[in-house]
């Protein structure tokens, strides 16, 4: 299982996510935020999700941004990190990439 916690900034929620997966393609998710939207967005689409469709796709495109392109209420914004960190969190489980933090910092 991997957990990551997603600090999204100004907005001041947090998300958490533990992703797990037993053969490194199918992924389930476990996503808590204190984001109306992203609550949303997982009750919309489920739990279960198709690794490398999501962690394969070109930036900006794939389910989860198609998703918030489409949404009609509460879309999260284009600077969200919740997004990438969920990405993230599915390619440490499935051994995709190695676990290693990401940031942005203001200087």
């Amino acid at each position: 299982m991997t957990k990551v916690k997603i600090k999204s900034g100004g907005c001041g929620n947090i998300t958490n996510v533990e992703a797990i997966s037993d053969d490194g393609s199918e992924v389930v998710l476990q996503v808590e935020s204190g984001c109306a939207a992203i609550v949303k967005m997982f009750e919309d689409l489920g739990d279960t999700f198709d690794a490398y469709s999501l962690c394969f796709s070109k930036p900006g495109s794939g389910l989860l941004y198609e998703y918030t392109a489409k949404a009609e209420k509460y879309p999260p914004h284009g600077g969200c990190p919740v997004i990438a960190g969920v990405v993230k969190a599915i390619e440490a489980e499935c051994k995709l990439t190695i676990p290693t933090d990401a940031s942005i910092t203001f200087e």
